[in-house]
């Protein structure tokens, strides 16, 4: 019986920050949130990649109507939040509140992808804060932890303020100064100590 891959970190609530050199077109120039990190594999969600559409047109698409106390809304842009699952929509959002399928993050933030949050936001203007993706970005067992030893991300705790209170534009800077790093001086190839 083979025993799963031993984390020696997890990385749950940080972000990941796509190093240059990224090649993945998914990923070059992102920000990544890591929801869950364990021995099976990882989740997360990009933060920083709007797409053309925007909330209004999403619970158009999802057959909820707008209600007035949600317009606040419908102007927000959906993600494009990984290459895994793109036609399904996930909700990074806090409070955590209580829903039908909703991934616990932290003692503030979940992940949620079930229909009832999205009525929720329409009907009552809750969770408050909210992110909506469509797709997530996922790695098996072992695999984020063999990414980071290539030097294809920089890791740093996450801020929800970055999360919940910064343009998709200002995200990536944000994290960067987390770590006392400016985007631009990164090197394409990083060395190993």
């Amino acid at each position: 019986m083979t025993q799963p891959p031993d984390i020696s970190v997890n990385l749950t609530h940080h972000f990941l920050i796509a190093m240059p050199a990224m090649a993945d077109p998914n990923f070059s120039r992102t920000l990544t949130y890591i929801c869950e990190h364990n021995a099976e594999g990882a989740l997360g969600i990009v933060v920083n990649r709007p797409t053309d559409m925007d909330l209004a047109t999403l619970f158009e698409r999802v057959d909820i109507p707008l209600e007035p106390t949600g317009h606040a809304f419908g102007a927000m842009p959906v993600y494009f939040g990984g290459p895994v699952q793109t036609d399904r929509g996930f909700v990074l959002h806090r409070p955590i509140g209580s829903w039908q399928s909703t991934l616990k993050v932290d003692d503030g933030i979940a992940l949620t992808s079930s229909r009832d949050i999205l009525q929720s936001m329409s009907e009552s203007g809750e969770p408050g804060e909210v992110l909506v993706t469509l797709g997530y970005a996922g790695w098996s067992a072992g695999q984020l932890e063999w990414e980071l030893s290539q030097n294809a991300w920089l890791t740093v705790a996450a801020d929800p303020r970055i999360l919940f209170d910064m343009p998709p534009e200002e995200r990536l800077p944000a994290a960067m100064q987390l770590l006392g790093v400016d985007f631009l001086s990164l090197s394409e190839v990083a060395g190993h100590a």
